[in-house]
């Protein structure tokens, strides 16, 4: 019986410096985790995030009202209403995109002739209300002056593969 739990004894005490050592080993090591709203982990360029309509460098939107992006979008969260301008060219009068319905596909993004519509690198859009997850043509428009950098950068790192 006495051998019987030095043995046990022995077992648990290899056992316990086995998992001491484990625990100093991680100890010392870089951490895994990060110190999230100040620090943010690497995005891929294919990232789909909130949806943001581009602008031409001289300011003029990009849309020409094909409505490609609205027959594509599976779950019918695109609406856009478009008129002819003075020049002939169409225009959108109305470009809405209903976020609660947005299944963030990238369908959308990837049937525009002139990538007007991207989805862009932002995932952090919280909202308090549902009625603000409702995004009119202006606030597409303000997301793409905000993100036009990142959003430019990331498309020609995607070039290689469209």
């Amino acid at each position: 019986m006495n051998r019987v739990l030095q043995f046990i004894r022995s077992l648990f005490l290899i056992e316990f410096i086995k998992a001491f050592g484990l625990g100093l080993r991680y100890f010392f090591k870089a951490k895994a985790t990060l110190n999230y709203p100040f620090e943010k982990g690497p995005l891929s360029p294919r990232f789909r995030g909130e949806h943001a309509l581009r602008r031409y460098p001289n300011g003029e939107e990009r849309c020409i009202a094909c409505k490609l992006c609205e027959a594509v979008c599976p779950a019918q969260a695109i609406t856009i209403e478009a008129e002819p301008r003075d020049d002939g060219s169409r225009r959108t009068t109305r470009y809405d995109i209903d976020m609660t319905k947005c299944i963030f596909c990238g369908l959308c993004e990837e049937a525009c002739p002139v990538d007007a519509i991207v989805e862009g690198p932002n995932f952090e859009y919280a909202t308090e209300t549902r009625e603000e997850l409702f995004y009119d043509k202006q606030k597409l428009l303000d997301n793409g002056d905000r993100w036009e950098r990142e959003i430019a950068k990331n498309l020609e790192l995607d070039a290689p593969y469209r």
